[in-house]
């Protein structure tokens, strides 16, 4: 991160530190990180971050942090990058972060040799749009002054009543368990809105679209699973799982085969880009292990066309 300015009036015998907050954003573990590690230095001379500023002055700043360079492997579509961060649709399979088993094969190691910070997380299991920042500062603006909205579609069995809806109902830790998650009056509220696009009777399964108001831990696989629509091929809280087997989906089996791992995608992504003021909007197309789902592909495509 380097910053240069040059003084404008408006902020003539302000602290530097009040400019580091409101031109630029910058959080106060940010600025302290700032203060051990990094540069500040007025007209070329070393100051503290409480140096008060005159009009003209050239103001100098750098924090230390390098993601290397970022490597494009065959089969991540990248959809933007900047200096500040990347946004990519990951595939499934792949994890987000280096993990024991998964040291050198995660989303991060896969993509760069430095450090990397993603804004956003997606299960193993789950495809689409994620956020990486390269570096500290890019993550911190972003996760506090992006705005993001994020809307995911899902495989779900059975068919949503009524077709459009909020889900409000908290959210803990199963106490016997460290992954999985129940609703739970004593958890923390976890609020999910939902729309049903398509119901294919034949199969009986959905496709629905889902935004989340707060990101709990497998938010969207709970509250579904609470709704009595388990996600199809969700090896944790589907109707064919060990912790939470449920009888009323004859054929789910197959389905869950065809499938091989949780129907999840995440396809949209907006934000507010702090650096540019830009508004910035991404989709992911729905993933052929998910489409191939449906009876009728051709009135798949139509409702996506929709959605796309």
């Amino acid at each position: 991160m380097n910053i240069s300015y040059t003084v404008l009036s408006k902020d003539d015998g302000r602290e530097i530190v009040k400019i580091l907050n409101t031109n630029y954003l910058m959080s106060r573990q940010m600025i302290k990180k700032l203060k051990f590690h990094g540069t500040v230095e007025l007209n070329g001379v070393h100051v503290t971050v409480r140096t008060r500023v005159k009009t003209g002055d050239v103001l100098y700043v750098a924090l230390e942090e390098t993601c290397g360079d970022i490597r494009h492997p065959e089969g991540i579509d990248f959809h933007y990058e900047d200096d500040n961060y990347i946004v990519l649709d990951k595939p499934s399979g792949i994890v987000t972060h280096p993990t024991h088993g998964h040291l050198d094969d995660s989303l991060l190691t896969i993509l760069s040799d430095g450090t990397l910070h993603p804004v956003i997380r997606l299960d193993r299991e789950t495809s689409g749009l994620i956020l990486i920042a390269k570096n500290g500062y890019s993550h911190n603006t972003l996760s506090h002054y992006g705005r993001l909205t994020k809307k995911y579609l899902a495989v779900v069995y059975g068919r949503y009543e009524p077709a459009e809806g909020t889900i409000d109902a908290p959210i803990a830790r199963r106490p016997d368990s460290v992954m999985i998650r129940d609703v739970d009056p004593e958890g923390k509220r976890s609020v999910t809105h939902y729309r049903s696009l398509i119901y294919d009777e034949v199969n009986n399964i959905s496709l629905v679209e889902f935004a989340l108001e707060t990101g709990r831990c497998h938010q969207i696989r709970v509250h579904s699973t609470y709704k009595g629509h388990p996600l199809a091929g969700d090896g944790l809280y589907g109707p064919n799982s060990n912790d939470n087997p449920n009888g009323s989906f004859p054929g789910s089996e197959l389905t869950d085969s065809r499938i091989g791992r949780c129907a999840l995608h995440a396809y949209y992504l907006s934000f507010k880009d702090p650096f540019t003021g830009m508004d910035r909007v991404f989709k992911a197309h729905l993933p052929e292990d998910m489409a191939q789902l449906f009876s009728n592909r051709e009135l798949l495509d139509e409702v996506l066309g929709k959605v796309y």
